[in-house]
């Protein structure tokens, strides 16, 4: 069974950098896709990016350019750094894994909530 749990400060104030981590247990990191989605309140989920088996990087084109997701294959832990935070960054953020096999989520995480003051 895999399980993926979010990890990181709750409150981030505005223009700081946005930082989580996503630590894998039951399955590892150098195998399918590891994605970051968030959830802004009262609006549906948004693909932020993923990291591949390779540590090849893919991400939305709307955050592409405040976006960096890195590895610790060691530590079998995925972060997400989201840079120039803005109040409209607050969202429930969710670390999930793609199948290679199917392209499918299969595997997600309980959500962290992250709040962006101004």
């Amino acid at each position: 069974q895999v399980q993926l749990q979010e990890s990181g400060p709750g409150l981030v104030k505005a223009s700081q950098t946005l930082s989580l981590t996503c630590t894998v247990s039951g399955g590892s990191i150098t195998t399918n896709y590891w994605n970051w989605i968030r959830q802004p309140p009262g609006k549906g989920l948004e693909w932020i990016g993923w990291i591949s088996y390779s540590g090849s990087t893919a991400y939305s084109p709307s955050l592409k350019s405040r976006t960096s997701i890195s590895r610790d294959t060691s530590k079998n832990q995925f972060t997400l750094q989201l840079s120039s935070v803005t109040p409209e960054d607050t969202a429930v953020y969710y670390c999930a894994r793609v199948l290679t096999s199917t392209s499918l989520f299969d595997y997600w995480g309980q959500g962290t909530q992250v709040t962006v003051s101004s």
